[in-house]
């Protein structure tokens, strides 16, 4: 990405000096000279879906940096590899510089933390900024000291001319009239960011800022939120998707102690109370004391693949490239195969929470959202009040993941703040609630077919998906989406399904079309619009199962023409990036290379997440238990090229988390239901995986300092999820194509006869 500043101001007075940026086109107010800076109310979001790169540093009197950004945290240390960034760029010491994030009055709008692009953006988008600034202060520097500015040095936030005279960046920063500007000279040579070789910060494992308090326990998360006056709220929540409250018999909470209100909207009920513990038990008794009509019936369990293919969708031709592909030359193979994704829960250790006040009309919540801005439009909607009377400010939580509950806890905390002005409350959700009303990420199926001709090489390749949408973030299609907006008296109806932009990476259809070099191939898309669980936004979106998908196919389509999975996938690859991080997997695993397939219990999976990011390829090395049908990851070798590595500790963890949550999803997780609704409500019944299951795992960085930073949160979990799978069907010799891998069906695929066990073959001709 090449950065080219369009805004340039210098500001002084008494927050120092602030420069503003702007990577593309939108429309930003000019900050007061005397406060930190603020740009989020008018910075105009692109229509295509991605947002403008908009941050703001400001060099304080101290001269030290403070960085404003409207990305958050969510434990996977971007702000520590920002700062970084920041730090590298301004030659000052990382700990000089702090980062204020996700408020939406003190930070700039640069929409949500998803995607793994916060670094691909944002952080592009930094280097230029703190480059740019860097240079405005070594020209009044030049300027000050009376030397060329190409022949001052600046390290630790000191300016220093050939003679040994200097000046710190708190000298020049404190130095100039307020509000004056300084553009840089006409004549002064472009500005751009650190070659690789200068660099000193970016590219060092610097220990993430947020861990001391997480590990000491010191840490205050949203659940720890505590204004004085706190009150403590619970919701009670309908027996089923649909169903509409009828009565309430307020006597059942009169003689609990120290109950301070009950909130009924149209169908949203709930509690305030003095303590916790007596907002949990009059929920409980709230429970029991209401009734209910209606509710929508979902479709049985067996079913479900039935109801994807059959029901109403969006039609899209997302890749077509050459004729007909269900032609083949003489002699080719052709194999067909079907594989299947359940719904997936979030599953985050800690419950949905918010803290919410309302004071004269304003609005202040504090909430684990991944899109602050975006929340506070929401909110605006669903409370019929201007969005520039509420202010959202980011906390963490544990475990995000996508979209969760947090941002319906917001609207929650919000609705219950509004009957008790002046005292904030907490809104936390329980566990029961948490399973069976947030958001899961969507069930996918995927048909792929395909030909192998007598050259060993992939002739025809189609695939097609069908999936709901996986974008029903607050905000989308111009709806609230939260849970509590659609039990409201007079408010919107559930927004009408859409599909994550393309510009994002899409959703369905992420990572659906190969990587590989396919001289004939078709991806379809078909987006089930019956939504019969409620659904949106889960890491890596449409990615995992597509990539599972695809994955799988390859191993089987190897297996068909007789060679060896990873010189197959070799053959159909002219990416060197993609090459490179399969022949590290394999070099490092131990990959044996043998023709014909590999050893028992190992298993390969590549992708570069959405076509566009970081390439991945996992090996995997299981144990099955063919007589409980048990499957153990024992280890899994992960090589990952993304480009710049900010933070080689902070990329590598990302990496092994994403590694261990795609082994549970693999092996573990799906969500229960049946007609009337989910009854997987509790860890005993969604069971994740356990410490003692998780597998060692070796994270190859390849770094290329020269490229663009990639982002790395995703990009592990389709691979792992592949690479795992085909592992066990090395293992076992037998193919299971539904998630996850239970013991029951890797029983079932053991007893099944070998036709069974094999996609469906032909040979043409």
């Amino acid at each position: 990405m090449r950065a080219s500043i369009s805004r340039r101001a210098v500001l002084a007075g008494a927050g120092g000096l602030v420069v503003g940026f702007m990577l593309t086109p939108a429309i930003a107010a000019e900050p007061e000279p005397t406060a930190a800076p603020v740009a989020a109310d008018d910075i105009a979001a692109d229509q295509t879906g991605s947002p403008p790169h908009d941050a703001w540093l400001r060099i304080g009197p101290d001269g030290r940096a403070t960085l404003f950004t409207g990305k958050v945290e969510l434990g996977h240390g971007l702000l520590t590899a920002l700062a970084q960034i920041a730090a590298e760029e301004l030659d000052l010491p990382v700990d000089h510089v702090t980062v204020i994030s996700g408020d939406t009055e003190r930070v700039p709008n640069e929409g949500a933390t998803t995607g793994s692009r916060s670094i691909e953006t944002t952080g592009a988008a930094l280097r230029q900024a703190g480059a740019t600034l860097r240079a405005l202060l070594v020209d009044r520097a030049a300027e000050r000291l009376d030397v060329p500015a190409d022949r001052l040095t600046v390290r630790d936030g000191v300016v220093t001319a050939p003679d040994g005279r200097s000046l710190a960046y708190a000298a020049l920063a404190a130095d100039a009239a307020p509000r004056s500007t300084a553009p840089r000279r006409a004549d002064a040579p472009a500005v751009r960011p650190k070659p690789a070789a200068e660099r000193r910060i970016v590219g060092t494992a610097v220990p993430r800022r947020d861990l001391p308090a997480k590990v000491t326990g010191a840490a205050r998360f949203v659940q720890d939120i505590a204004p004085d006056g706190l009150l403590y709220g619970r919701v009670v929540r309908p027996p089923r998707y649909g169903a509409v409250l009828d009565t309430v018999d307020a006597d059942a909470v009169k003689d609990l102690p120290r109950i301070v209100v009950l909130v009924r909207d149209g169908s949203f009920l709930g509690v305030l109370a003095e303590r916790e513990e007596q907002a949990v038990q009059a929920r409980a008794a709230l429970r029991r004391a209401t009734t209910w009509s209606g509710g929508t019936t979902l479709p049985a369990p067996d079913r479900l693949w039935e109801h994807l293919r059959t029901a109403p969708a969006q039609t899209h031709v997302i890749d077509q490239r050459g004729d007909d592909v269900a032609s083949a030359p003489a002699g080719a193979v052709a194999l067909t195969a079907s594989y299947r994704k359940p719904y997936v829960a979030h599953a985050a250790i800690a419950p949905p929470a918010a803290v919410a006040v309302f004071d004269d009309g304003f609005l202040t919540v504090w909430t684990a959202s991944q899109d602050v801005f975006a929340l506070r439009e929401a909110l605006g909607a669903a409370l019929h009040m201007p969005a520039s009377d509420i202010r959202c400010i980011h906390a963490e939580t544990g475990g995000s993941f996508g979209q969760d509950g947090a941002d319906d806890a917001a609207l929650d905390a919000a609705l219950l703040a509004r009957a008790v002005p002046g005292r904030p409350v907490r809104l936390q959700w329980e566990r029961d609630e948490t399973f069976a009303w947030s958001p899961f990420g969507p069930a996918m199926m995927v048909d792929l077919a395909g030909q192998v001709g007598r050259d060993g090489r992939i002739a025809t390749w189609s695939h097609t998906v069908w999936s709901n949408t996986h974008a029903m973030r607050p905000g989308e299609a111009d709806e609230p989406n939260l849970l509590a907006a659609w039990q409201l008296d007079g408010t919107a109806e559930a927004a009408p399904p859409r599909t994550a932009p393309a510009t994002a990476g899409g959703g369905a259809e992420r990572n659906a079309v190969p990587p590989y070099d396919l001289p004939r191939r078709r991806i379809v898309e078909h987006r089930v619009l019956d939504m019969p669980l409620r659904v949106s936004a889960l890491r890596s979106l449409g990615a995992f199962a597509n990539v599972f998908a695809g994955e799988s196919f390859m191993d089987e389509l190897a297996r068909a023409a007789g060679a060896d999975p990873l010189a197959f996938r070799l053959a159909h690859l002219s990416d060197v990036h993609a090459r490179a991080v399969l022949e590290a997997a394999a070099r490092r695993a131990g990959w044996p290379g043998r023709r014909g397939g590999n050893r028992p219990g190992l298993g390969i999976g590549f992708a570069r997440y959405r076509d566009d990011g970081a390439h991945v390829a996992a090996v995997a090395e299981v144990a099955v238990d063919r007589r409980s049908g048990a499957v153990r990851v024992a280890r899994v070798v992960i090589a990952v090229d993304a480009g710049t590595i900010v933070n080689p500790d902070g990329a590598a963890a990302q990496i092994e988390g994403g590694v261990i949550q795609a082994t549970s999803w693999t092996l573990r997780e799906a969500v229960r239901f049946d007609a009337t609704g989910i009854t997987s409500r509790s860890f005993a019944d969604y069971p994740i995986l356990t410490m003692p299951e998780v597998p060692s795992v070796d994270v190859v960085l390849i770094d290329r300092p020269e490229a663009p930073s990639r982002g790395v949160g995703e990009a592990a979990l389709g691979p792992t999820a592949a690479a795992i799978a085909n592992a066990v069907a090395a293992a076992t010799g037998a193919r299971i194509r539904e998630l996850p891998l239970t013991p029951a069906r890797v029983l079932g695929a053991l007893a099944a006869s070998p036709s069974q066990s094999t996609p469906e073959k032909r040979r043409r001709g």
